[in-house]
Parts: structure tokens; sequence; C-alpha cells
């Protein structure tokens, strides 16, 4: 458990680079927030990694200067793009969107276009499986807990005391997981094939 004042770039090639030293060697695919460097700082670690910023994240952060009568509009425009068959489905839907949309709110199409290259990962991968790969909610949920259980206490004298905390409130937490990940078993026969070799030696 990794505790900081606030998180960046430098903060996770730290982290990263301590699980590469404690034994993980490889990194399929990770999802993940818009953080300035954080896929640099992944990639730094684990070159072959596939990254994947986080579409929830995205949609949120595009929709947030949104006025209240275009969010239902803007919302099913960008849907159009993420829920887009093939990548070049989704081009084409951005720039729909974009011709739509840009005379009010250009930094949207701009920024997933700024974006893209880390936004298209999960377009290579059937669309049953996308949903797995391209939010990292279930994370969120984790974090959701560990606010709530900080915010109880406020105070801390000790960063062990916050460690304590946030790790009763996990170990708590997880009693409650018992979902599986949606169609988990097709999306391993498809890592299986993209990732064969790096997968071999852990199934």
């Amino acid at each position: 458990m990794w505790l900081a004042e606030n998180e960046g770039a430098k903060f996770w090639l730290s982290v990263l680079t301590e699980l590469k030293n404690r034994g993980l060697q490889d990194i399929l695919i990770a999802c993940v927030d818009g953080l300035k460097g954080f896929p640099d700082a992944i990639n730094s670690v684990y070159p072959q990694t596939h990254i994947q910023l986080c579409i929830i994240h995205m949609v949120r952060n595009s929709l947030k200067y949104v006025s209240w009568k275009d969010y239902k509009a803007v919302t099913s425009g960008l849907k159009m793009v993420y829920q887009a068959p093939t990548e070049e489905a989704a081009l084409m839907a951005l720039d729909k969107f974009a011709e739509a949309w840009d005379d009010k709110y250009p930094q949207i199409s701009k920024s997933w276009r700024t974006h893209w290259e880390n936004l298209n990962t999960f377009f290579g991968y059937p669309p049953d499986i996308r949903k797995a790969i391209y939010t990292t909610n279930a994370i969120e949920s984790v974090n959701s807990v560990i606010r709530a259980a900080i915010k109880k206490r406020k105070v801390f004298p000790t960063d062990d005391s916050v460690r304590k905390v946030v790790y009763l409130a996990i170990k708590d937490a997880s009693k409650k997981w018992s979902m599986p990940i949606q169609n988990w078993r097709l999306a391993m026969s498809r890592f299986i094939i993209e990732f064969g070799d790096r997968l071999s030696d852990h199934l």
C-alpha cells in the first residue's frame, strides 16, 4: 500500500518500478484515467503494455461544461463513438459529432482526437468483451470505499494510522465482492490468442 499527498506520473513511476522489482513481470492491458504522464510511466517500466484510457472518465470530462439542455444529445453522440463496431466507424462517428458540436463545444472532439492513440485499444477486441477493458469502474468502486472511510476520521496522527483505516475498509468491502466479471471466460480466450507467449506460464 502506497501513500502520497497527491498522485502524479512521478508517484506512479515509483510504484510501478517497485512492483517490477517485487516480481510483477508483465502487464497486458492497463486501463487508466486521464492523469497526465501516467501512460508514459507505465510504458517506461512495462514497454509492451497496451494502454486504454477509461472511456467513462473521458465521457465524464467531456460533459463537464455541457449545458443541461444539450447533455442528453452530447452523451448520445459520444456513445455512437465508443460503441461503434470498428475503429473506422468510431472515427466517422467522431467526425459526425464534431460537425454537430464543434461550434459550441470544440474542446470535446479535440480532446478525443488528442487522446485517440490510447483510447482506441479496445477496438482490437470483440464487442462482447470491450467493457471489461475500457472502464476503471471496478477500481472506482474501491476508491469510493476508501474515500468514505477516510471521511469518517478526517484527521490521522500518522501515515500508519491511514494505512490501517484503508486496509480495514478494503478488507471489509472485499467480503461483498461476489459478482464475476462479465464475459470473463470469453475475454480470457481472446487474451490467450493475443498474448499467448506472455500468458503461457500463468495458465
